[in-house]
């Protein structure tokens, strides 16, 4: 009888890098793939999702891709909203690689380049279906930000906001 060798899981033969030219098209799929599947792509969205080079990363923002090999299997965005401050977004993983740590893995990712950028705050809106990304974020210390403090979203899906202190 012979033993099978134990088979890696998926979260360790992920890489974690940050965007290259020509990773836009890689972006645009993975965020349009779960938007589409819940919501809609919005007006503001369709502007970052078209060109992210000038939207996110000409500004002081970051993207993070989590690669299986060559192939691009997730994504998550770091927005500069100020000198101190930074929004989590567009994080996305491929439905056939979700659940293997690979979200927490981007997520880790994207809050050490936060901290590493001087940023006091990170920031994030969602929704209340996407609920497993709801309890990541709470995981890595995500605090729900409190009604009176909400500013109104681009968004008309957002309506979970959320915040992590990092000083």
């Amino acid at each position: 009888m012979t033993l099978a060798k134990e088979q890696p899981s998926p979260a360790a033969e992920i890489g974690i890098r940050q965007f290259h030219p020509g990773d836009a098209a890689a972006f645009r799929r993975l965020n349009e793939e779960w938007i589409t599947r819940f919501f809609r792509i919005e007006p503001k969205e369709e502007n970052v999702l078209a060109d992210p080079q000038r939207t996110i990363l000409d500004l002081g923002g970051r993207i993070f891709f989590a690669t299986a090999g060559e192939r691009c299997v997730g994504c998550c965005a770091l927005i500069r909203l100020g000198d101190k401050e930074f929004e989590v977004a567009k994080m996305a993983v491929e439905p056939s690689y979700q659940r293997a740590g690979i979200g927490r893995k981007l997520l880790h990712a994207a809050i050490e380049e936060g901290r590493n950028a001087g940023a006091q705050r990170l920031y994030l809106e969602t929704n209340h279906v996407l609920t497993p990304a709801i309890r990541l974020y709470e995981s890595l210390g995500f605090k729900h930000i409190p009604e009176n403090r909400v500013v109104p979203s681009a968004y008309e899906r957002a309506d979970v906001y959320m915040e992590l202190i990092l000083v």
